[in-house]
């Protein structure tokens, strides 16, 4: 009987030098989460009994991201084969299934994993199986040789396949499953007998099928097995799991008006009936709640949108933001870690931070919570159903009480009582004729400059 036990190997120690970047490969972000943290949540739902990821010397920082999973270290870049050598420790003994991915091919989908430990496990007891793809362009991949039997026979290498194995269409994903209690038998016979020194685990198919064990393949999609190895990779990356991302959102009952400009983060949550506008960005740790509407041109991140609620065009919310029930975000508002209470408004040129905005209560154009005095932030309450005129200034910490206003143009400093009315500003003052003398005497100043020119 075969063991239903599972264990994942990551391959992550690439240093990716064509990306030119300090940050290592596997930690540029997709969709607001670094790229190994996509391979693991594929791999999280088949349960493994253990996962070890692969990096190499100095990547303290790829530790520190798949924790709390184990990682060793390769200490010389050797090849795929080298990579899978440096998990010996913590497999030793181990007769379950083995499942060998790559930290810099996020797209790998868990039914495709699935398929593969499931292959694996079959009644034909291979060795090990193959993720195989049929790209629209098959290149300069290997190809993938099968037997009468639809057995995986070989793997031909472009630069070695002959002009009838160079048409074949199923090429070599890279991605494997293998017999644990075979592995190590297998890539002990590994030979960096080739061009670049390495230990390349494909050639553990041949190994494999020279002591008689079987091979198998299991078909993906093509872009599964997108390599990042550069930018412009990574943005073909980005656009492929932005396209999922979206057919997600619609798929749950999302309306997205334009979707091609919508721009989600993995951990997106869009509840149904949720409409989203043009040219909208979600960075991490959203919550949309059911029948929301947010209108074009928003950037959200961080933020918790409650049923009903409206927000846009061009709104911004920041981390710490929470819309509630049925309120309303206008254009050009900013709301920084404050809560907007239910029913309550705020329509336009508005920037709310480290605040708390009562049920229905209605803030007027160019209100802004001063809420920052150059060394701590402060928090400004305002209570339910108060009205804060346009162009207001709320000097936190400062309290206004529950129905109490606030008139347009006003600095308030001081807590002001609830149903009460603050007014602060200058005295008007106005001065018969003054305009029409102004302009007479400005006009013969500049009367008397011309002429002086002559």
């Amino acid at each position: 009987m075969t063991s239903s036990k599972l264990a994942c190997i990551i391959l992550a120690a690439g240093k990716g030098t064509r990306m030119k970047s300090d940050l290592p490969k596997v930690l540029h972000p997709l969709a607001g989460r670094p790229m190994v943290r996509h391979v693991l949540e594929a791999v999280a739902p088949l349960k493994p009994d253990l996962v070890i990821v692969v990096v190499g010397p100095g990547m303290e920082a790829v530790a520190a991201a798949v924790a709390p999973h184990r990682t060793v270290i390769q200490e010389r870049q050797l090849g795929t084969g080298d990579a899978v050598r440096a998990a010996r420790p913590f497999l030793e003994g181990f007769d379950g299934d083995v499942l060998v991915v790559y930290g810099d091919t996020p797209l790998v989908t868990t039914e495709t994993l699935d398929a593969m430990v499931a292959a694996r496990r079959g009644h034909a007891d291979p060795a090990l199986v193959v993720l195989g793809m049929r790209p629209d362009d098959p290149g300069q991949y290997g190809r993938l040789v099968l037997n009468g039997a639809g057995g995986l026979e070989r793997i031909v290498e472009f630069s070695e396949a002959d002009e009838t194995e160079r048409s074949i269409s199923l090429c070599n994903g890279g991605l494997m499953a293998l017999d644990g209690r075979r592995l190590f038998g297998l890539v002990d016979r590994l030979s960096n007998d080739n061009s670049k020194g390495e230990f390349y685990l494909t050639d553990t198919v041949a190994i494999a099928r020279e002591l008689g064990y079987a091979c198998a393949v299991v078909e993906g999609h093509a872009e599964e097995v997108l390599g990042v190895n550069s930018r412009a990779e990574l943005a073909e990356a980005e656009a492929v799991l932005q396209r999922r991302l979206r057919r997600r959102a619609m798929d749950g009952g999302v309306t997205l008006i334009d979707p091609s400009t919508v721009w989600l983060s993995s951990d997106t949550r869009l509840g149904r009936d949720v409409t989203v506008g043009p040219s909208t960005y979600f960075g991490p740790g959203v919550t949309v709640e059911d029948g929301v509407e947010i209108k074009g041109f928003c950037h959200i991140e961080g933020a918790v949108i409650r049923s009903g609620a409206i927000v846009g065009p061009f709104a911004r919310l920041r981390p710490g933001a929470e819309i509630g029930r049925e309120a309303h975000v206008g254009n050009f508002v900013e709301i920084k870690n404050a809560h907007l209470g239910e029913g309550a408004k705020a329509n336009h040129l508005t920037y709310l931070g480290d605040a708390e905005i009562g049920a229905r209560a209605n803030i007027g154009a160019g209100t802004i919570t001063c809420n920052y005095d150059g060394f701590l932030k402060h928090r400004t309450v305002i209570g339910e159903e108060a009205f804060i005129g346009s162009n207001s200034a709320l000097v936190a910490p400062v309290r206004i009480g529950d129905r109490a206003n606030v008139a347009a143009g006003s600095v308030i400093t001081r807590e002001v009582a609830a149903d009460a009315l603050a007014i602060e500003r200058a005295e008007q003052v106005e001065k018969p004729g003054w305009a029409r003398n102004y302009r007479a005497r400005k006009a013969s100043e500049k009367a008397s400059k011309s002429k002086a020119k002559e």
